[in-house]
């Protein structure tokens, strides 16, 4: 028998492509290959002629024997590779044994179902906690449930870790569903312990079986001032459902996630929501909360919703001219000596557009936008071809062009706007006032157009951004005047443009507004304290009915306005506006400015907060409400809930806190 010391491991002259191989050394005695067992230090047959049956056959035994997962010593063996051992003799030093260097050490005191993991990385497989792991995965990438069934699947997870048994679609639903309690006890808590108040989006959602559902979502401003969205249910609807039953399905939110008292306003994704809905949340908020300002800022519409809406209205009226557009993309594409034709007439008639011609996609309207926009550049040439080929028969009119030339800057103008807003994820509500204010100029401008077609289609849409207008144009203008960048002065600028003679009238109205609401917070800080001050802080007050001296605070308060006190509001509007230029984070200010501002801060917090569009960034001009997944619409109510709403709070714990910079 050979000295072990003449022993020489082999570098491999091509890939062992066997799995086995990451748990053998190979190595040469005389002119014999072995196989020496990492694990063991057993020496079995090496040799290629051999296979590799007999090394996984005692590969099985040994790791079972020893409880040791086969996996994890793939590190000690890939280590080895990274510093490849050319032929040559192994010394070994006199106190270090062969086995030690071969083999990685193992904790003494490990239980019978846990496996040490590689040296170096002190964890532990279970069973247990893999299968807590899986769940997780499902959740945060939405992969279907049944996949855990799939054979793929099952070959995956036993090569990679043979010691995790296999469970079925029903286990890890249990799984998904206790991730979904421990997560939702802890947003239950977190909502409990806010500091500010909390705004409420309202989402309807379907699938493609016709199924209807709506997403209810918490927005809020934290104590660090950080922007925060949460998913909170996610309803399935009977099929019987009526419009008016959701309000029933809003207040039993509230009631399960104790808002009633904290609630701000109410972002709805619909520009016409029936008004017996918001009547019957604002008669049961009455109960135990005081409403601020007569209600004028509790009920609010999606700004991307309604972008998408007129879209909508543009397209629907133009649509026999797009379908005449469409039919001259497709004859131009139809063959290849056609669109080379077309592309030598486009050079002819002096047009240098690199843009392709591509059809658009009925429900992207997005690609619709695209499509028109890329026609105009070509119009020369479609002019052309009209007039010389008797077989293209999808011409336009000049007036069909004029139509396609103003309604396509009138979408660019919209498109342009909306990739503003989604382009950061949530945006704080400062940001909508001056682009929502250029739509509505744009809006006047064009109905005074004097082409008919043209001016009823503006009528039309101004009456549609009437309605959100009316709305939402009190916190559009608070929000912008709580930019330290702006504060009145953009809503002087924006307002003598769109009212013209009676903007003073207007301007006063949103400078009431604000101050009334100042006095709502002001009243309710002298009652229970600024630092009692929470969502929670108006509806406390309003509800304690042992404090019988209420009535002197709100003497107290209202007299004391009467001695030229400067309000936090005073201070602030006095000062000089911040410059635009540079990066500014508007959370932050107001961070820095609270010790300044104590009430005023207390208002921007809740103000700045309300969601004034609830749209995905990928979904903003899809037509129709967002769609969830076959696999979703499948499952039960109960467990569709959890999935949507443990997919949301695990994703916002995986990327982090919302960060607002613009």
């Amino acid at each position: 028998m050979m000295d072990e010391s003449n022993e020489i491991i082999l570098q491999k002259s091509k890939r062992l492509t066997s799995v086995v191989w990451n748990y053998f050394e190979r190595v040469r005695k005389a002119d014999v290959c072995y196989a020496v067992c990492i694990q063991c230090n057993k020496k079995l047959s090496g040799s290629s002629n051999s296979g590799t049956t007999h090394l996984r056959n005692h590969l099985m035994r040994c790791l079972k024997r020893t409880n040791h997962d086969m996996s994890q010593l793939l590190t000690p063996k890939r280590r080895k590779k990274e510093n490849p051992v050319t032929v040559a003799t192994i010394n070994f030093d006199d106190g270090q044994a062969k086995e030690e260097y071969l083999r990685p050490k193992f904790d003494q005191d490990q239980r019978r179902d846990e496996v040490v993991l590689s040296r170096g990385s002190g964890g532990r497989f279970s069973q247990e906690r893999s299968q807590v792991d899986l769940a997780r995965m499902i959740i945060l990438h939405n992969y279907p449930l049944a996949m855990v069934d799939h054979v793929g699947f099952k070959v995956f997870a036993r090569n990679l870790q043979p010691l995790f048994e296999a469970v079925p679609n029903s286990t890890i639903e249990d799984s998904c569903m206790e991730i979904y309690i421990r997560e939702k006890q802890r947003v239950q808590h977190t909502l409990n312990h806010l500091y500010g108040k909390v705004n409420l989006s309202v989402e309807m959602w379907s699938s493609r079986d016709n199924s209807n559902y709506v997403c209810l979502a918490s927005n809020y401003i934290d104590e660090e001032w950080r922007l925060h969205r949460n998913v909170l249910n996610f309803i399935t609807l009977d099929p019987s459902h009526t419009e008016d039953m959701l309000s029933e399905v809003i207040i039993r939110c509230l009631i399960e996630w104790s808002l009633e008292n904290k609630l701000f306003a109410v972002t709805f994704d619909s520009v016409s929501v029936n008004e017996e809905i918001v009547l019957r949340i604002k008669d049961h908020m009455s109960q135990s909360s005081q409403i601020l300002i007569n209600g004028q800022l509790f009920e609010l519409k999606s700004a991307a919703h309604l972008l998408n809406s007129l879209v909508e209205d543009c397209l629907e009226a133009m649509r026999d001219v797009i379908q005449k557009i469409r039919g001259s993309v497709r004859y131009v594409k139809s063959s290849q000596s056609t669109q080379v034709r077309f592309n030598e007439i486009a050079q002819l008639a002096g047009i240098n557009s690199q843009k392709i011609l591509v059809l658009d996609s009925i429900v992207n309207l997005n690609s619709t936008f695209v499509m028109l926009e890329t026609v105009l550049e070509y119009k020369g040439a479609f002019c052309h071809l009209r007039d010389h080929d008797h077989s293209f028969d999808s011409s336009l009119t000049d007036e069909e062009w004029e139509w396609t030339r103003y309604v396509t800057g009138y979408l660019k103008l919209v498109f342009d706007i909306a990739s503003d807003f989604s382009a950061n994820k949530c945006p704080t509500a400062n940001v909508y006032f001056a682009e929502m204010c250029d739509i509505h100029i744009q809006l006047i401008e064009w109905c005074k157009n004097q082409d008919n077609f043209l001016s009823s289609l503006a009528a039309n849409m101004k009456a549609k951004f009437d309605e959100y207008w009316n709305k939402c144009s009190l916190v559009l203008a608070i929000a912008a005047i709580l930019d330290p960048r702006f504060k009145m002065k953009l809503v002087e600028y924006y307002y003598s443009k769109i009212y013209g003679s009676t903007a003073l009238d207007r301007i006063k109205e949103v400078s009431n507004g604000v101050k009334e609401l100042l006095d709502a917070y002001s009243m309710c800080s002298a009652i229970v304290g600024e630092d009692s001050f929470s969502g929670s802080g108006l509806g406390r007050a309003s509800m304690d009915t042992r404090d019988r001296l209420k009535g002197f605070d709100k003497f107290l308060h209202e007299t004391s306005q009467n001695q030229n006190t400067t309000t936090d509001l005073d201070k602030y509007l006095s000062e000089p506006i911040f410059p635009r230029s540079g990066e500014f984070n508007i959370l932050n200010y107001w961070k820095v400015h609270t010790p300044r501002y104590p009430i005023l801060s207390l208002l921007a917090r809740d103000i700045l907060g309300t969601p004034m569009s609830i749209c995905a960034p990928d979904s903003t001009f899809n037509s129709g409400t967002p769609v969830i997944s076959d696999s979703q619409s499948s499952l039960n109510p109960d467990i569709r809930q959890a999935l949507f709403c443990a997919h949301d709070w695990l994703s916002t714990e995986t990327e982090g806190t919302i960060s607002n910079s613009i």
